[in-house]
């Protein structure tokens, strides 16, 4: 569309092609700086306001929209940073640990006080009158099918809400305040426990929602627990 067009045309100019010429010809209010002058505009509260002073508050609100946005990247990069403090604190106690007792109490220090996780279980497969676990609880899988056999079959990570027999065999007194929950096989070889994390928020751990934490600490567990349990 030429200069002329606009003008020539005996066909009435539609405000798309008027939006259109501008866009192609930004400098157009330069050299008409007596038009723009007389532009107005309205404005929220009412009064006119020159296209100059539209502009610059567009800009303005463009400016803090992109402060905004600026302002959760920084948040959303502390919070990784803390993330991967306590990860990387939790993964040296476990790594570090002496014995089965003193690894499964930095697991569950961690995540009742770093990550504040609101239920832990952790299952160890095994003979309870042979195999002392502390806050783990030793159970044989001829045991624990009857109530999670759906469960054990999988052999990754898994969220959402399970059933009512599945919640409470993992989460006991309180299964009842459990709203949701993630849980990971522990396999090194063979299966040999299972680790289940709740959350009174049902949509807390939901089933679309990503894993990537939970399978990491349980590949580190499925390193640092075998050395002390009876081959």
């Amino acid at each position: 569309m030429s200069d002329q067009t606009l003008v020539d045309s005996q066909t009435p100019v539609t405000e798309a092609q008027v939006a259109d010429y501008l866009r192609k010809h930004p400098d157009f209010f330069v050299k008409q700086p007596g038009l723009l002058a007389d532009l107005r505009l309205p404005h929220e509260s009412g009064e006119a306001v020159s296209l100059i002073e539209r502009q610059v508050s567009v800009l303005r609100e463009r400016n803090m929209d992109m402060r905004h946005r600026l302002s959760k990247l920084l948040d959303n990069a502390r919070d990784n940073d803390k993330l991967f403090d306590k990860t990387k604190r939790l993964v040296l106690a476990l790594l570090e640990g002496q014995d089965l007792a003193t690894t499964i109490n930095s697991l569950f220090y961690s995540f009742d006080n770093d990550f504040q996780i609101h239920y832990t279980t952790l299952l160890i497969y095994g003979d309870k009158d042979t195999l002392k676990a502390d806050r783990a609880r030793v159970v044989t899988l001829a045991e624990a099918r009857p109530f999670i056999g759906n469960l054990l079959k999988a052999n990754r990570a898994m969220c959402g809400t399970f059933s009512e027999e599945e919640t409470t065999y993992l989460f006991g007194e309180n299964a009842k305040e459990i709203g949701s929950v993630a849980l990971v096989p522990l396999i090194h070889g063979n299966s040999f426990g299972l680790l289940a994390i709740g959350n009174r928020d049902p949509q807390y751990y939901r089933s679309s929602m990503g894993t990537l934490f939970l399978s990491y600490i349980a590949e580190v567990l499925n390193r640092s627990l075998p050395r002390h349990l009876p081959r």
